[in-house]
């Protein structure tokens, strides 16, 4: 829907600087060109000759006219998916502010709605875990335990209890995890699988597909977005590789993992009544038989 609308702004765009150039004003002090002459030589339609016979038009036409494509274009770029203004996560996405993580966070309600049952027992995957697992821990019925990819750094008490108490472990993503087969009914994975290059990514996704019992959730960065600023590449170690929804669809077939269809239609569903519109690409993935 939104590359929908896009299209049409830049339709209407196209069309207005069309109707400029065609009627522009002439300067009167240059000799006129006869249509006739120029229809036989370059073989042009007669609609097109009839055009620039109609191009003495009044200058304020074309100023109007530049006006309200400008005026089109601030629309098109400060307005979201929701209309104009409405939506400040599409300007994130401009400025490159976009953390999948933070995006999990926000998704919980939705994720409650479309998986039901399923969030009892979760693990979540990411850097800055500890603030999804603290935020699921909230949730009625909801147990939570979180894998923290990289090196924590400036963790505060909450974090630093969360290790303790082994709900939250940091761990190499790129070896297994160290979770027995089906140990969570649902396998939330936000930022890490962007940074991992295919050879490691062939072993990281199918084992986050074995520790699920009902189903896998990755949150991924749209191409584009930056998501690791230079502050940030010494924890990271590289910027992210943000891929396509293409790419990662042909992917999942490839390792086997077939798409959740009847979640994804929940989530869908619920997010459209919440008005929710995620930053991040978001796919629902089944569980290994």
């Amino acid at each position: 829907m939104v590359m929908h609308t896009r299209w049409k702004v830049w339709i209407i765009l196209k069309d207005i600087v069309i109707f400029i150039v065609l009627y522009r004003p002439v300067d009167m002090s240059r000799r006129p060109v006869n249509p006739t002459r120029r229809f036989a030589d370059s073989g042009s339609v007669p609609f097109v000759s009839s055009l620039h016979q109609k191009s003495r038009s009044s200058p304020l036409l074309s100023i109007g006219l530049v006006l309200l494509g400008a005026f089109l274009l601030i629309v098109y770029s400060y307005s979201g998916p929701g209309g104009f203004g409405g939506d400040k996560e599409a300007l994130s996405k401009l400025e490159g502010d976009i953390s999948c993580t933070a995006e999990v966070q926000r998704a919980i309600p939705i994720l409650t709605k479309a998986y039901g049952d399923s969030m009892h027992k979760v693990l979540h995957v990411g850097p800055e875990t500890c603030t999804v697992v603290s935020k699921l821990l909230k949730e009625e019925d909801t147990e939570a335990w979180g894998v923290e990819p990289y090196e924590l750094e400036d963790a505060d008490n909450t974090c630093k209890s969360l290790v303790r108490k082994g709900i939250v472990r940091v761990a190499d993503i790129k070896f297994p995890l160290p979770y027995k087969a089906k140990s969570f009914s649902l396998v939330i994975a936000s930022d890490a699988l962007d940074y991992l290059s295919p050879k490691y990514l062939n072993k990281t996704l199918p084992d986050l597909a074995r520790v699920a019992r009902d189903g896998l959730v990755i949150f991924a960065g749209y191409p584009g977005q930056h998501r690791a600023k230079s502050a940030e590449l010494s924890k990271f170690g590289k910027p992210a590789k943000l891929r396509s929804s293409s790419w990662w669809i042909r992917y999942f077939v490839q390792t086997g993992l077939e798409e959740n269809e009847v979640a994804t239609k929940k989530f869908e569903q619920a997010a459209n009544k919440k008005s929710y519109k995620p930053s991040c690409q978001v796919f629902h993935l089944r569980a290994y038989p």
